[in-house]
Order: C-alpha cells, then sequence, then structure tokens
C-alpha cells in the first residue's frame, strides 16, 4: 500500500470518529437528569447478576405466602349397596361395608392483611374439616374458613393472629403481555420442607383467556403465564416485577386436561376479580346466587346453524322460556339466539353462565339477540328465585 492511500485511509478514521462525537453530542446533550437516571437503573439492573427486581421482590414478599394443609373426612360407599340397595337379605350376609376416612390435600395461599386474612383457591378446601397453615417461620396454625366461592374458585380463610406481613395488591387490568411474573408457593408440599415457598420466574403468556375445567367452575379473564406452576401451586400469588400481586395461581394444563405436570401453560385468577369475590365473603361468607333467569339455553353448534341455516353465527340458542320469569315477561322466547351479554360476545353456554356467575342480584343483563334475522335487544333484571 502506497503512501497516499494511508493517507486517505487516516482521513476516513478520522471523519468517522469526528461524526460519532457530533452525533452523541446533538443526541444526549438534552436528555434531562430524570432520563439519564432512568437509564442508569435500568442498566445497572440488567448487569446486576444476583441483586435485581426478582431477587428482591421474592425477598419483599416470602414472609406473607403460606403453606396450606387440608383434612378432609370422606365418606365412601359400600360397594353392594350399590349393588344391591338396602335389601335387607343381601344385608345380612355382607352388611355395611361404608367407611370414612381422612384424606390429607396441600395448597398455597397468601396473606393479604396484617389481621390473618388469608387466600387461596376453592379447591384447595375442598370440603375441609381442618385447615392448618404453615408460616414461613415455621409456625403452624389452626385456620377458619370464612367463605368460599366454588363456581370463582376463591376462598378466604382467617387465622388468630395480629402484625402479619401481607402482599400488596396491584391492578390485573394493567397487565402487560411479556412482563415478567414471578409465581410463589407449596409445589408438591415442599413448603414443609424449610418454610420458605418455592420460586419460578417467566412472563405473562396472554390475557384474558376462557377456561372450562367442569366442576361447575367458571374460569374468565385468566392471565397465562409459563412460570412453572405444578400441584401444590394452587392459591399462591402470582407477581408482577415490582412485587405487586397480580393474579392467584390456579391452573395449570397438560395438553390433555387440567392436571399435575407443567408444561408452560399455567393460569391464574385475576387479582381485581379476587378483591371483589373475597369483599363479599368477607361480609356474608357466600355469593348469592339464588337467581330467577329463567331460561335454558345451548351452545350454538354446527347442527343448529345448518337447522337454521345460519352462517357462522356464534352465541347460545334459548331451549326454553320458564312461564312467568322475567325472561318471559321481557318477550325472549325460545329459538332466539343470544350473541352477547352486557356488551361482551358469548360463544359458548360456559360464556353465558360465566358472566352470569360474576353478577349480584339486582343487576340487569342487556342481551343482543338474533331472532329470524333480525338483531334485537332485550333487557331484564336479575331477581331472588
Amino acid at each position: 500500500m502506497n503512501k497516499s492511500k494511508y493517507y486517505i485511509f487516516a482521513l476516513l478514521l478520522v471523519a468517522v470518529l469526528i461524526s460519532g462525537f457530533v452525533f452523541g453530542h446533538f443526541v444526549f446533550k438534552n436528555e434531562s437528569p430524570a432520563t439519564l437516571k432512568v437509564r442508569e437503573s435500568i442498566n445497572q439492573n440488567i448487569t446486576d447478576g444476583r441483586e435485581n427486581a426478582i431477587t428482591r421482590t421474592v425477598n419483599t414478599v416470602s414472609s406473607a405466602v403460606v403453606g396450606i394443609n387440608v383434612t378432609e373426612i370422606r365418606e365412601f360407599k359400600d360397594p353392594f349397596g350399590d349393588m344391591f340397595g338396602n335389601d335387607p337379605f343381601f344385608r345380612q350376609f355382607f352388611g355395611d361395608r361404608s367407611y370414612k376416612q381422612e384424606v390429607h390435600g396441600l395448597g398455597s395461599g397468601f396473606i393479604i392483611s396484617d389481621d390473618g386474612y388469608i387466600i387461596t383457591n376453592d379447591h384447595v378446601i375442598g370440603n375441609a374439616s381442618k385447615v392448618v397453615i404453615t408460616m414461613t417461620n415455621g409456625e403452624h396454625l389452626d385456620a377458619e374458613i370464612i367463605g368460599k366461592d366454588s363456581f370463582t374458585d376463591i376462598a378466604l380463610l382467617k387465622i388468630n393472629k395480629a402484625g402479619l406481613p401481607y402482599v400488596t395488591f396491584g391492578n390485573s387490568e394493567d397487565v402487560i403481555t411479556g412482563e415478567w411474573v414471578i409465581a410463589l408457593g407449596n409445589p408438591f408440599g415442599l413448603f414443609e420442607v424449610n418454610q420458605k415457598p418455592t420460586v419460578t420466574v417467566g412472563v405473562v403468556s396472554a390475557t384474558g383467556m376462557k377456561l372450562s375445567a367442569g366442576e361447575n367452575r367458571f374460569y374468565r379473564n385468566m392471565i397465562q403465564t409459563d412460570a412453572a406452576i405444578n400441584s401444590g401451586n394452587s392459591g399462591g400469588p402470582l407477581l408482577n416485577s415490582i412485587g405487586e400481586v397480580i393474579g392467584m395461581n390456579t391452573l395449570i394444563f397438560t395438553g390433555n386436561s387440567f392436571a399435575s405436570g407443567n408444561i408452560g401453560l399455567g393460569f391464574a385468577i385475576p387479582i381485581n376479580k379476587v378483591k371483589k369475590i373475597i369483599e363479599k365473603l368477607k361480609k356474608d361468607g357466600r355469593i348469592e346466587r339464588n337467581y330467577d333467569i329463567g331460561l335454558r339455553i345451548q351452545t350454538v353448534d354446527q347442527n343448529i346453524l345448518q337447522y337454521f341455516k345460519l352462517k357462522d353465527v356464534r352465541g347460545v340458542i334459548v331451549v326454553s322460556v320458564e312461564k312467568g320469569s322475567p325472561a318471559d315477561k321481557e318477550g325472549i322466547k325460545s329459538e332466539d339466539i343470544i350473541t352477547s351479554l352486557n356488551g361482551e360476545k358469548v360463544s359458548s353456554d360456559s360464556d353465558f353462565w360465566g358472566l352470569i356467575t360474576e353478577m349480584n342480584i339486582g343487576d340487569k343483563l342487556k342481551l343482543s339477540i338474533l331472532r329470524s334475522g333480525d338483531e334485537i335487544e332485550k333487557e331484564f333484571e336479575l331477581k331472588v328465585k
């Protein structure tokens, strides 16, 4: 390479350095001290290998997480009783083989006030005859069941202790898909080993998920996460990165069913919904759902679409209307197709009843109905039967 080429290369290098300096000067010279501080904080948090937002959240919230141990007395029927009924002839040979047995279960929960109120899932409590809480200090305390609701799968407990650590509620309406979340709980009873909750970390995979898991439970607007949730995690808190509870861990999906093995599909009840239910449970001990709907409905399937010559209509069809009911008085008829309830689209009977379970006596149902090709609106009030 001759000297002229060296000079050209050196000039280009100097030009690049000068342009970089000028660009940096004009881009960053007007940044406020607050912006620079945030940038520095983010960089620091990323490069801080051990102490970060996640570890700080775990350290802050762990003491408010509890293990839940449940004892239930189950009655097992005499198999010969099902076969022969109460026929005295066979009883003289076989006797009564029915028996009762203690069944033990476990789950997770979290303290929501310094005077000992605790939230968990209804399916964790079941028909418990005794509930014992395990604290992070190793203490075991009997818990009173204040109230529980099978439809929403939420239960409220109380222990006789004051001055307790408790969680901070977040706003599940502000959850962002993709944000970091932390699940704390008692999978497989490991809480009993060292009185500390197990920690798993992931992101919010989706929001607004509608699930049906049977047993008259309705799971609407669930938060989906890939933070590992396993058997025993039910009832534990799902937290955002600043330590606020945004949901209660409730279900896992294994591909074929909601069962015990984690494959990265976990679901949490939004905390805003949990708060509404526990306020009622704390006040009344139960959720009043003795509604007078007056409707029998069925999901619109392909056969119904073909029979009524409809094109891609989602909703529920009214099978029958109880005479004298509010729906009857409003003029709702058999073969009406309900497409939305109070502005929310209805695609199945599970959707419809899931929405109803979140309503109170005196609330109004505003139905969008498809009748003989025409769209009409109907409205009536939920009343006690």
